[in-house]
C-alpha cells in the first residue's frame, strides 16, 4: 500500500516539510523512510535525514533501511550495521551504538530496598524472585506459566489488562505469585527481581539486560519477524534460554538458575549507553 500510494503520500510529505523546515530529520519508524526521504530530498536538499532502529535487526525489503539512500542509519548491534553496509551505505553513514535505547531512568542510581519492597509485595526476599512480562497488555500465556511454575516466586506485570490481572489473582500456587497492573517505573520493579521471562521484543530484552537480569524468551511461528533475531543476539551473548512454547519453560529454569552466577556475569558485561550515543552522533551528523 504505501509502495502504491507513494506519489500521493510524498506529495503530503512534501507540503509538511515545507511548512516545518527542519534542521535535521529523525525518523524511529520503519515502513515509511522511502516516502519521507525522497521528500525531504525533494523539498530540503541540503537537511541531513537519519534512522534510528529500534530493532537490533532489519527485516528486508523495505522495512527499516532502503539501498543506497542517501542518509545516516543509527544502528543497536553490530549486525544491523553490517546489514546497512550490505545496502550500499558507506562507513560515514552508519553510526553503532551499544544497544537499543533506554529511557534515562534505567541509568539512575537505585534507592529502592529490596527487602522492603518485596516485604510489601507479601514475597519473600531471601527467595529467587521472576519477572514475568509480556508488554503493557499482559498474555494469555501468563497463566499458562504460572500454571508451569507453581513452585516458583514470581511477579507478573498484567498492564493495562485488568481482565487478566483478575484471572491470575485467582489462580493459587504453592510459591507466592504477585500480580500487578501497569506500573510507569518498571525499572523499579525489575531491580527486585533476578531473572526475566517474556517475549522478544527489543525493548523488554534489553531493560533486563540492562538491570542485570537473564532472560528467557520465546521463539516459535507466531513470533514476530523482526523479532526474532533478537533471540539469536541473546543466545550469542549468552544472556538467558531462548524455549519454543512454555512447556519447556520448567527445565530451561532450573538450568538456567543452576548457573545462574555465570548468566549474571554475562549480563553484567553488557554497558549499554545507547542513548546517550544517539545523541552524540545526532550532534556530529548535524556539525556536518
Amino acid at each position: 500500500m504505501i509502495r502504491l500510494t507513494l506519489p500521493k503520500l510524498k506529495k503530503k510529505v512534501r507540503s509538511f516539510w515545507g511548512l516545518n523546515p527542519p534542521d535535521l530529520v529523525v525518523s524511529l519508524v520503519p515502513n515509511f523512510n522511502k516516502v519521507m526521504h525522497e521528500a525531504l530530498r525533494d523539498e530540503l536538499p541540503g537537511v541531513p535525514y537519519v534512522t534510528v532502529l529500534t530493532d537490533m535487526a532489519d527485516y528486508p525489503p523495505h522495512f527499516w533501511m532502503e539501498p543506497r539512500q542517501g542518509q545516516y542509519i543509527i544502528c543497536g548491534t553490530a549486525f544491523a550495521a553490517s546489514q546497512a553496509a550490505t545496502l550500499g551505505y558507506d562507513q560515514r553513514s552508519i553510526f553503532t551504538t551499544s544497544g537499543m535505547i533506554l529511557r534515562p531512568d534505567f541509568y539512575r542510581r537505585q534507592s529502592v530496598n529490596k527487602t522492603v519492597q518485596l516485604e510489601e509485595m507479601g514475597l519473600d526476599p531471601n527467595v529467587l524472585t521472576g519477572l514475568i512480562l509480556f508488554g503493557g497488555h499482559g498474555s494469555s500465556e501468563m497463566l499458562q506459566i504460572a500454571k508451569a511454575l507453581p513452585d516458583r516466586q514470581l511477579i507478573f506485570m498484567a498492564g493495562h489488562n485488568t481482565a487478566l490481572a483478575k484471572k491470575m489473582a485467582t489462580q493459587s500456587a504453592s510459591a507466592k505469585h504477585h500480580v500487578m497492573g501497569f506500573v510507569k517505573d518498571i525499572h523499579l520493579v525489575m531491580h527486585v527481581c533476578d531473572y526475566f521471562v517474556g517475549k522478544p521484543g527489543p525493548g523488554s530484552l534489553s531493560e533486563a539486560v540492562h538491570m542485570g537480569l537473564p532472560v528467557i524468551t520465546f521463539r516459535n511461528g507466531s513470533t514476530m519477524p523482526q523479532e526474532r533475531y533478537n533471540t539469536v543476539w541473546l543466545e550469542g551473548n549468552q544472556l538467558g534460554k531462548v524455549i519454543e512454547s512454555v512447556s519447556e519453560l520448567p527445565g530451561a529454569l532450573e538450568a538456567l538458575l543452576s548457573e545462574l552466577p555465570l548468566y549474571h556475569g554475562h549480563v553484567q558485561q553488557m554497558n549499554n549507553q545507547a542513548v546517550f550515543e544517539v545523541v552524540d552522533a545526532l550532534g556530529a551528523i548535524k556539525a556536518g
